[in-house]
């Protein structure tokens, strides 16, 4: 059974029941503190073109850092490069959890979305 590497906040309530959904469909998980260890560049790129090239999908808006940065107004001029090169800096500020396979990823959750994409992961 493949292992599903999931990046999230311990204290995280989201992230807590897309575990405890994970947990139920019998699916093994690797948890990955995105505090700690955010995603890598590589990794973001390859999200970025599952989320259609929208990278404000992958900003946590709802963070304190996002605020504390001033992200809001400073993203409208920034470019893909220069978001991804901030998101993989600093992991809280990437939307969470953070869930990307070969074929698919997702990030925040959504309990329909994420079923559809584990019954069929190139559905996403």
């Amino acid at each position: 059974m493949k292992v599903l590497r999931v990046y999230q906040a311990a204290n995280c309530s989201t992230c807590k029941k897309a575990l405890k959904f994970l947990t139920n469909q019998r699916l093994a998980v690797e948890k990955v503190d995105i505090f700690a260890n955010p995603p890598s560049l590589a990794e973001l790129k390859q999200m970025l073109t599952f989320l259609g090239g929208n990278f404000y999908k992958l900003f946590n808006t709802s963070g304190r850092e996002y605020y504390a940065r001033g992200l809001k107004e400073d993203l409208s001029e920034a470019s893909a490069e220069q978001a991804l090169k901030l998101l993989a800096s600093d992991g809280r500020l990437i939307k969470r959890p953070f869930l990307l396979l070969p074929n698919a990823g997702l990030v925040g959750f959504d309990e329909k979305e994420w079923r559809r994409f584990l019954a069929d992961p190139s559905a996403s």
